[in-house]
């Protein structure tokens, strides 16, 4: 089943939200545990430092995957055949 690029992206985005809710959360509960104090924006501010990576990270991993899955089934020639041009 072929994902188009904007599923690809509503994927990822929807994947960074429900990750930065659970490391919030998940920092909430575990910085305590080594003794590191941290407001609740500070846990917001620490989570946002990563978002726009893990939204970038989600989607070229997800365009990568649907490539690689072309180019091994053989539907896509592309990049075979612009290099036999050169």
């Amino acid at each position: 089943m072929k994902q188009s690029r904007l599923m690809s992206l509503i994927e990822a985005i929807t994947n960074v939200f429900v990750g930065y809710v659970l490391a919030v959360v998940t920092q909430i509960v575990v910085f305590p545990l080594f003794g590191i104090d941290a407001a609740l924006r500070e846990h917001l501010t620490i989570g946002l430092a990563f978002v726009g990576v893990s939204l970038a990270r989600g989607y070229l991993l997800r365009r990568l995957f649907e490539r690689l899955g072309k180019r091994l089934s053989g539907r896509d020639t592309s990049m075979y055949e612009s290099s036999k041009g050169s």
